[in-house]
């Protein structure tokens, strides 16, 4: 892989949509780490997330909407006012937020996360 941040652009801005749902992961929270086994979890609409950097630090709120072509998520309750005085919504980078509870309405993600009991390592 490679560390150059013009290469890493290209990789994004050519990636298929397969590959862009593999670069929106989230972080998990401590609890759902311990919970699920992993580190990471491709971000959804319905996800609750807690963001952790920028202006809206610290807010907590559903995923509304999905930009993987930015690689940003909108976030209920993150908004700015505009000029004309409307609530405009802010999108948030992937990397900024730390989901804090998966939306498991979706069958085929309930059945990859759910935690499979560990088998005993026999002693050779």
């Amino acid at each position: 892989m490679t560390t150059k941040p013009a290469k890493q652009r290209k990789r994004i801005a050519s990636a298929t949509e397969n590959e862009l749902r593999r670069l929106m992961r989230g972080t998990l929270s401590d609890k759902l780490r311990e919970k699920y086994g992993v580190r990471s979890v491709p971000v959804r609409e319905g996800d609750t997330v807690k963001i952790l950097r920028g202006d809206f630090a610290g807010i907590e709120g559903k995923i509304v909407e999905t930009d993987r072509h930015h690689q940003r998520v909108i976030v209920d309750g993150v908004t700015r006012e505009n000029v004309s005085g409307a609530q405009k919504r802010v999108p948030v980078h992937v990397s900024k937020i730390m989901i804090t509870t998966l939306d498991m309405s979706d069958r085929w993600r309930s059945e990859k996360y759910e935690k499979k009991p560990e088998e005993p390592k026999e002693a050779a």
